[in-house]
């Protein structure tokens, strides 16, 4: 059986964080929410529940360099992230962040292959690519928690 639940982050509530397994995603659209938070919820997932997948899902195309993917890249598995997925941000309405570029699909093979090669289980790279990207075809169980 595979679950994959998206969630809120609980607000920075530990507590919650404990009764329900986390993933998180960084998440442009919503301002309460922030990086330092997400890596937090991931390394407390991991350390009330060390077996369970955590999984985030980074947007690009809003101007970041690739040293500060590598560098985010690198604080996920520090983290603990055992899953990564990578897509194109696009900009769901006109009071939402611009998009800075359209990621070619090389690029994103690129990342698909640096994540495979830091340890990630599973690395999904592409424009379409989303946090739940062929989640049916991944025999992995967990939550997500949207940041």
């Amino acid at each position: 059986m595979l679950v994959e639940c998206l969630t809120p982050d609980f607000r920075g509530d530990l507590a919650a964080v404990r009764r329900s397994p986390v993933w998180v995603r960084r998440h442009v659209r919503d301002p309460r929410a922030n990086s330092h938070q997400s890596l937090t919820r991931l390394k407390h997932a991991k350390k009330v529940k060390p077996t369970v997948l955590t999984k985030t899902s980074i947007m690009l195309g809003l101007g970041e360099t690739d040293q500060q993917i590598l560098h985010t890249l690198a604080e996920l598995r520090e983290a603990g992230v055992d899953c990564l997925t990578l897509g194109q941000y696009m900009q769901p309405t006109k009071r939402h962040l611009k998009v800075e570029e359209y990621v070619t699909p090389e690029r994103f093979a690129h990342w698909e292959k640096v994540g495979n090669e830091m340890g990630f289980v599973y690395t999904a790279s592409g424009p379409l690519v989303r946090s739940s990207y062929k989640a049916g075809e991944r025999r992995t169980s967990s939550c997500t928690v949207m940041t």
